[in-house]
Parts: C-alpha cells; sequence; structure tokens
C-alpha cells in the first residue's frame, strides 16, 4: 500500500480493494507455483505484480507494472528467480502511486541478511511511524506503508528474525497481512482484529499461504485452515509454527470481502463466499421482494447473489448481461479516463432476454452510482419494460481506512442521499438494499464482522490528520 500524498486519483465509482499476497516454502518449483498464485489473485490488484525467491543463500527478485502474465512474459525471468520458496505480491494502491517503485514484494539487506515483504491492508499509523522514523535517520525508497514494518524490523533490538518481526508489528494499527521471506523461513502474519483473510495450505512437501483459498487450487495444495487474527506463523526446513501477537483486540472481520472482492470459489475466515454470497441474494429476496418477469445479474461479482435471490423469490434467474472479459475489473483501472472506457465496452444486452420483461438487477454495492445509471440505460435500451435494482449490501455511508479504497464521505452517494433520490439518479423504477442485520445475519460470526463503511462505527480510533490529509488526498473508489 502506499500513502504519497501528492497523489490526487480522479475516482470512480465502486470500493476498490488493494492487493493479494501468496507465499510457498518447500517447493522446487516455488516461484512458478508463485506465478500461479498471483494468477488466481490476480482480481485482488491489476496494477503491478512480483515474486521473490530464495535457493538459501540469496533473494533474488522480480517486479513489474501490469498484470501476472505481462510482467513475468520473458521466458528468461523464472530460471533467475530458483529457490524452494517464494513469495509474490498483486498490486493495487489504497492510498497512493501506481509506480514501479512501489511495487512489491519489496526486499532490503539489513545487517548483512535479506528479508522480503509483501503487504495487503492499510495501516492507520502509517504517518505518525513515517515521521518518526525519517526524523531518527530512516531513508524511505518508496511511498508505501509496507516499507514501513522493514525499516522496524531494520531497527530492532530483539535477536530473532521472528522477533523483530513481532517487535514491528507490535507497532503496527490498521489493517495488514504479511508475508515475509529470508534465506530460510517463510513468515506470515495477520493483523489482531483479523481484517483482511489469510489462509494456510499443504501440498505434499509444502507449506502455502495465501489471501484466499482459490490460489491453492491451482497449484493442487489443500485448504487448511485461516492464519488466525494477530497470529505470527514460522515456516522452515522444520515444519511450521505459530506464535501470537500480545495484542488480543475484538475481532473485526472484513464483510466486503463476502459482499464483492473475494472469489466466489474461495474459502476466506473460515467459509466459504459462494455460501455466504448466496445466502446474502436470499436475505435480500426477503426483505425486499419485487412483481417482475426475471432476475440478471451485473456480472461476474453480483452472479451468485443473484442466483440467491432468484432462488429465494421463485423468480427465473437469466443472463441478461454480457461481460467483456478481455477487460479487467473496472474499479481497480488506475485512471479515469480507463474507468470510462472500460464501462463502455466492458456489458452488452442480451435483447433476447430482456426484451419485454420486467427485470430484477441484482448488484453487491453501490458507490457513487455512475456506472449503475449507464448499466440501467442500457438494459432498457434492451427492450426492458421495468427495471428494479436490488442490492446484497447495505448502503456505503462512510469511508475506509482499513484497505477498501472507498472514497470519502461526501462522494458517497449513500450518505447525502436517501434511498429514493439515488433510485432517481440511478433511473431505475425501485430501489432496495439490505439491510444491515440482514447482512450480518448470511455470514458466519457476523457478530465479529467490521462494518463501519455501512454504520460509521470504526473499530478502532482513527487519527485526525489520517482522516484530513491522507485518506481524503487519495483514495478513490471502484466502478460500481
Amino acid at each position: 500500500m502506499s500513502y504519497d500524498l501528492s497523489i490526487i486519483e480522479e475516482k470512480g465509482d465502486h470500493p476498490r480493494e488493494f492487493c493479494g499476497v501468496f507465499g510457498i516454502f518447500g517447493d522446487p518449483d516455488a516461484a512458478e507455483k508463485t506465478y500461479l498464485g498471483l494468477y488466481a489473485l490476480q482480481h485482488r490488484g491489476q496494477e503491478s505484480a512480483g515474486i521473490a525467491a530464495s535457493d538459501g543463500k540469496q533473494i533474488s527478485l522480480h517486479r513489474g507494472m501490469g498484470l501476472v502474465w505481462s510482467v513475468f512474459q520473458d521466458p528468461a525471468i523464472m530460471p533467475e528467480l530458483e529457490g524452494m520458496q517464494a513469495i509474490g505480491h498483486n498490486r493495487y494502491s489504497t492510498t497512493g502511486s501506481s509506480d514501479l517503485m512501489n511495487a512489491q514484494p519489496i526486499l532490503i539487506r539489513s545487517r548483512g541478511e535479506q528479508i522480503a515483504a509483501a503487504h495487503n491492508g492499510n495501516l492507520i499509523n502509517a504517518r505518525e511511524l513515517h515521521t518518526m522514523l525519517e526524523e531518527n535517520g530512516a531513508i524511505f525508497q518508496t511511498t508505501s506503508d509496507s516499507e514501513i514494518a522493514l525499516h522496524l524490523i531494520a531497527r530492532s533490538k530483539k535477536a530473532t528474525i521472528e522477533e523483530k518481526i513481532e517487535d514491528s508489528l507490535s507497532q503496527l494499527e490498521g489493517a495488514y497481512c504479511f508475508v515475509f521471506l529470508t534465506n530460510s523461513k517463510l513468515i506470515a502474519a495477520r493483523d489482531p482484529r483479523g481484517f483482511r483473510p489469510l489462509c494456510i495450505g499443504k501440498t505434499e512437501n509444502s507449506f502455502v499461504v495465501a489471501s484466499e483459498s482459490c490460489a491453492f487450487d491451482i497449484i493442487g495444495a489443500e485448504y487448511i485452515r485461516s492464519v488466525e487474527p494477530g497470529e505470527l506463523i514460522v515456516i522452515d526446513d522444520s515444519g511450521i509454527s505459530s506464535r501470537f501477537l500480545k495484542a488480543r483486540p475484538q475481532k473485526s472481520f472484513c464483510v466486503f470481502e463476502y459482499i464483492y472482492f473475494s472469489r466466489p470459489d474461495s474459502i476466506i475466515f473460515g467459509e466459504k463466499v459462494d455460501k455466504a454470497r448466496r445466502m446474502l441474494g436470499k436475505k435480500l429476496a426477503e426483505e425486499a421482494p419485487c412483481d417482475a418477469d426475471i432476475v440478471i445479474a451485473i456480472p461476474d461479482s453480483a452472479n451468485t447473489a443473484a442466483l440467491g435471490y432468484a432462488q429465494a423469490s421463485g423468480l427465473r434467474f437469466e443472463i441478461g448481461l454480457i461481460r467483456n472479459h478481455y477487460v479487467g475489473r473496472t474499479f481497480i483501472a488506475p485512471h479515469q479516463k480507463e474507468r470510462n472506457l472500460d464501462v463502455k465496452v466492458k456489458f452488452n444486452p442480451v435483447t433476447g432476454v430482456l426484451k419485454g420483461k420486467r427485470v430484477v438487477v441484482v448488484e453487491d454495492s453501490i458507490v457513487r452510482g455512475t456506472t449503475l445509471k449507464q448499466l440501467v440505460r442500457l438494459i432498457r435500451s434492451a427492450g426492458a419494460v421495468k427495471v428494479h435494482v436490488r442490492v446484497s449490501s447495505p448502503p456505503v455511508k462512510s469511508p475506509c481506512f482499513y484497505g477498501i479504497d472507498i472514497s470519502s464521505r461526501g462522494e458517497l452517494i449513500a450518505s447525502s442521499h436517501c434511498v429514493e433520490e439515488t433510485c432517481r439518479h440511478i433511473e431505475a423504477d425501485s430501489l432496495a438494499y439490505l439491510s444491515v442485520e440482514g447482512m450480518l445475519s448470511s455470514v458466519t460470526e457476523g457478530d465479529l464482522q467490521c462494518t463501519a463503511c455501512f454504520t460509521g462505527d470504526y473499530p478502532t480510533e482513527i487519527p485526525q490528520n489520517f482522516v484530513k490529509d491522507l485518506f481524503a488526498a487519495d483514495c478513490g473508489t471502484t466502478e460500481k
């Protein structure tokens, strides 16, 4: 993640996510397996990708801007990434510039030893730590808050690398999942509140960690469990061991992972995303029924919720919009002009399905409403006589400071407009959202979910300068 305050992005229209991390230990094809894992996690970041690999003597690194396949398309790259252990990263910058210097993993040398790090999340005390470190002589090579953790590790007086990492992480506030690589160890850590998902898998001879379990499937690894909030996992030649950070606050899992970010074929927070997303759709049908002919989804992230809505309502599910899969997730395009192009080429209506029909359109979330307005018009242009929008999450009213790039409060349509006003803005015949209670009843451990972007009830204290300067200067939204 980055927090370059000089960068001000034009805003899109959907909540954006951050990054995906992957690590593997004990596999002779570690870099190739990491490449495949990153490929499965491509939805979590499309700005840059990188892999660091260790052969036991030194760590090799390759990073680049763009999608995973393009960063590693040169056949000469992989042979340079030798070793039995590797970590990888897909990046989307939640609070900073899209620049090669901020691509991850980040590799440093401290006291003669190398350590590489990849990070998913957002540190809310980054400004304070950055200032403190600079005043004490630290020289930063990036505008990424991830680098702060490495500086703290390098300055730690603890004896072992595990203790140094624990010392570093104990000073961080906010959301993080880290994977660290040394010449002989792979270390993974999740913040004490568990905002972001991180899970452990195993092949016959190796251990794997990843943001989502879909990264295990592609390499034939078996899902074992989630990394617990505040847990530090150490993997080396002797196997896998675990220790916990001292802080043990209330858990705060990001419910948006279920709603939108994670792939439906993944397991996160110990639950299958497909199951949770179907329940969201079913609960939405119970709370907001509609007199209509068919149910369609805004593909692809709303597909599963739309199936749940159709099952619970008894309405027929149809494929009414075709998505061009050669266009990336709209919200993840780094510049506004590219987002606008994405909206124009990303969807095409199926006229034979929509013509003459009263249509329920299931969407997973609305941030600004601009893209949805265009889609409602597109569906009407295909002959739909009624367009009713149903949203499988509550209205997004507050910004997020834990790794989701949701815009400042003033740009969230639900923060200043009632449902009826939003309905008129998107030009729908009706609009209804899932309630907060309905959302939490649809997922496991609903009482442990972070709902700050819906309720404004933040699980941590937010530094005022972060709210006023860091977030407002740089966080955007995504296309929805």
